[in-house]
């Protein structure tokens, strides 16, 4: 076996003993978990693209909060769905090196049937900026002649705090209810991430790793630092060489401690952990792609039950140059 077959391996069992690692968290109990709120960064199969790529993504996620000791709805019961509308774009640097960011407007809606209550908050969200270097990246043939591609970033960022945060929301530390409404988390944080791809001939799977590091804000308040790994499953079908069309199918497991006030006081309806079931399709023409997905949740235990976390959708569509 030749040195770069022996370099793979051993970076590829590196990663999965870091997703195992990061499987083994203990289970802990979340909010902004649950993929809604402030935080949440999902970053999915790539767009096809050689140099550089911008473009428009558009996400819809629902939640109930508030509910009762069994998860029962009661008259505080809230209705919370969080919208974003984000301009996205990465530029690859030479052959190793990419940098992507992610700018967020959100439109946050929370229904109270019980009282009639309603709130709204919209605006800019926290930006993120990611740098990212390939370790490795590899073409070979098979013994069956089937051509096998695989390739692995590492990439690390941080997440500005550029959207407003309403103190308002957590007035004292005994306040247990979740601190979700949000357009930003007025912290600065920390994401790392790895991401493997590969593919036999046409049939591929993408698996991503992100450990995001929570720092504690101007108002005491700390978000929990977060695990998440998912695993796509795709598939390429080129039709007449002009358009590329990739359904996938996969799932995300998520898992998050609980938040923290004043340095010392957990929140009660925070923390967790979810796994997610997801189907899509991406769609490359050229330059331009698109695509979306549709995520559901499998399993959830979020804020002991408390809390619960609904439906996701994500489209996008982008421009390669």
């Amino acid at each position: 076996m030749n040195n770069v077959n022996r370099k793979s391996k051993a970076i590829i069992y590196t990663l999965l003993t870091i997703m195992a690692c990061g499987l083994m968290i203990p289970l802990s109990k979340a909010c902004d978990i649950c993929g809604c709120g402030v935080g949440s960064y999902y970053i999915g199969i790539l767009p096809d693209f050689n140099k550089r790529f911008i473009g428009l993504r558009y996400q819809h996620k629902s939640l109930l909060s508030h509910l009762g000791p069994t998860g029962n709805r009661t008259p505080i019961t809230a209705d919370e769905t969080y919208q974003s509308m984000e301009m996205w774009g990465a530029w690859n640097i030479g052959q190793r090196w990419r940098v992507m960011a992610i700018m967020p407007y959100n439109f946050n809606t929370r229904n109270i049937k019980g009282s009639g209550e309603q709130g709204k908050k919209n605006g800019m969200g926290d930006v993120v900026a990611m740098g990212y270097y390939k370790i490795f990246e590899e073409a070979k043939g098979t013994a069956s002649n089937k051509m096998l591609v695989h390739s692995l970033w590492i990439g690390a960022g941080v997440k500005a705090p550029t959207g407003r945060y309403d103190a308002s929301e957590r007035s004292n530390a005994a306040q247990d209810s979740p601190n979700n409404f949000q357009l930003g988390t007025a912290s600065t944080d920390f994401m790392f991430n790895l991401a493997y791809d590969v593919r036999l001939m046409d049939l591929g799977l993408n698996v991503n790793t992100t450990y995001k590091l929570n720092t504690e804000n101007k108002y005491d308040y700390r978000y929990a630092n977060k695990f998440t790994a998912n695993a796509l499953a795709y598939y390429k079908f080129n039709v007449k060489n002009k358009v590329r069309i990739a359904p996938n199918a996969g799932i995300t497991y998520e898992t998050q401690p609980q938040d923290v006030v004043f340095g010392k006081y957990d929140v009660a309806q925070s923390g967790g952990n979810s796994t997610t079931g997801i189907v899509g399709v991406e769609v490359n023409m050229g330059k331009i792609s698109f695509g979306g997905n549709y995520q559901s949740p499998l399993n959830q235990n979020l804020a002991g039950g408390r809390v619960e976390a609904g439906n996701r959708f994500l489209t996008h569509l982008s421009f390669s140059f």
